[in-house]
């Protein structure tokens, strides 16, 4: 059977199916691997993600894979779920279970009030009491209206972790998701709410291990290889690129929906889909990394940020000297649409560099050197009643995966590789096979 696309979604497809005996051709138009979670190479010294991403304890599925792949669990950072915005804020879950774990950590909070502390634990209760079921129009900004939270949690606390997790400003956002993520992080067990960040790049965290899993199992890997059209055929679907002659009579799509959408159209059967792949709507992501040398360090691995302005741009600072990279490598985050899009690029960089600079309360050296990466179309904007559509297309054989599918998550490596899997076991109960 064939996948396209070796991003995480396909991958894990492609990776489970192997696990089954199923052999499999993955075909990827890129020499690089991860799709939309890549490695990017600056200057030929330089290994930098294309967008920082993080993980956390409640992402069981892809944890899992990580482990069936081989994967090191020194190949991620497991730190208490930790908020630092430096002058501002300090809460860090303490090491107990849960739920001492969030609240002794909130009654040890520095910079929050008791009204924020008894807000923060309103809206959990509230949350609890609904089942963290709420209505489908809610969004998050109705959410913390309703629940009553106060300004200064919801600047520092709720908004931010709105736009990490859901890459879509609190207006906008969906209040549903938001509660499913807080549901199994926030009010699951310690663990489940770790934050675990990659100490390497995000090809070689799955991808790569997944790559040489395929490989021992007769599995194909094909880089640089585009298809551009499906056609059903007699036996399956012809894959136009594949250098191939025989029909593939089970494919999975695994690419981004704006991709996915063009070649659904080409089988001529799947037109009403791909229009609504083609009117997802999308946020962006924007990554500056400041190479500011031996020395510089970040207060915590991850920082927060007061952004959300031309001059403020970032939500969030990482400091991959402490995790694993180059002393010194400072990776500033950008999430969803906001004023420093009208920035040059050259502006932003000294726009995060000043922005570091204020809230850090100190002087910073000069960029050694400096990069800004941008995904314009990085996930899905989170938005209440968003259309995300299931594995199964109109034409039987050929299926869907992607950050993008139906989930209880918003756009995250966690949804891709859940889609994936549902894919093959899905292919697999249709072959009569188990995992």
């Amino acid at each position: 059977m064939a996948v396209i696309g070796a991003g995480y979604a396909g991958l894990a497809c492609a990776v489970e199916l192997a696990r089954a005996g199923v052999h499999v051709t993955v075909f990827e138009r890129s020499h690089t691997l991860g799709g939309r979670a890549r490695v990017v190479h600056k200057d030929h010294h330089w290994r930098v993600d294309n967008g920082q991403h993080i993980l956390i304890g409640a992402y069981t599925e892809l944890l899992r894979l990580l482990r069936l792949t081989g994967g090191s669990p020194r190949q991620l950072a497991h730190l208490p779920l930790t908020l630092h915005v430096p002058g501002r804020l300090h809460l860090k879950a303490a090491a107990l279970p849960a739920p001492l774990h969030l609240a002794v950590g909130l009654l040890r909070a520095k910079g929050l009030g008791w009204a924020d502390r008894l807000a923060m634990l309103r809206l959990m209760r509230w949350l609890k009491k609904q089942g963290f079921r709420v209505p489908a129009e809610l969004t998050v900004a109705d959410l913390l209206q309703q629940t009553k939270q106060t300004a200064a949690l919801s600047r520092l606390v709720w908004e931010p972790l709105c736009v990490a997790a859901l890459n879509t400003p609190i207006a906008e956002a969906s209040a549903q998701v938001f509660a499913n993520v807080l549901r199994d992080s926030l009010a699951a067990g310690a663990a489940a709410s770790e934050l675990l960040i990659p100490r390497v790049d995000l090809s070689e965290l799955f991808p790569v291990p997944a790559a040489r899993f395929l490989a021992t199992r007769r599995g194909k890997l094909r880089t640089g290889n585009a298809i551009d059209a499906i056609r059903p055929v007699a036996g399956g679907y012809r894959l136009e690129g594949d250098p191939g002659s025989q029909p593939w009579r089970q494919v999975v799509l695994a690419t981004a929906p704006y991709h996915a959408s063009a070649l659904l159209a080409s089988t001529g059967g799947c037109d009403r889909l791909a229009t609504q792949l083609d009117a997802l709507p999308h946020e962006p992501i924007v990554s500056v990394y400041l190479a500011l040398g031996r020395g510089q360090r970040l207060p915590e691995p991850m920082i927060g940020l007061v952004g959300g302005t031309a001059m403020d741009p970032a939500q969030w600072a990482f400091d991959r000297g402490q995790l694993g990279g180059p002393e010194g490598l400072i990776a500033c985050v950008i999430s969803a649409h906001g004023a420093h899009e009208a920035l040059p690029r050259d502006e932003l960089i000294l726009a995060a560099h000043a922005q570091l600079e204020r809230q850090l309360g100190r002087r910073l050296p000069s960029p050694e050197w400096s990069q800004v990466i941008v995904e314009k179309r990085a996930t899905i904007a989170c938005r209440p009643g968003l259309f995300r559509p299931g594995i199964r297309t109109p034409l039987p054989g050929l299926w869907l995966a992607g950050d993008y599918i139906d989930s209880d998550y918003p756009a995250t490596l966690e949804s891709a590789v859940r889609s994936g899997v549902a894919c093959a076991n899905a292919i697999l109960a249709q072959l009569g096979r188990a995992t």
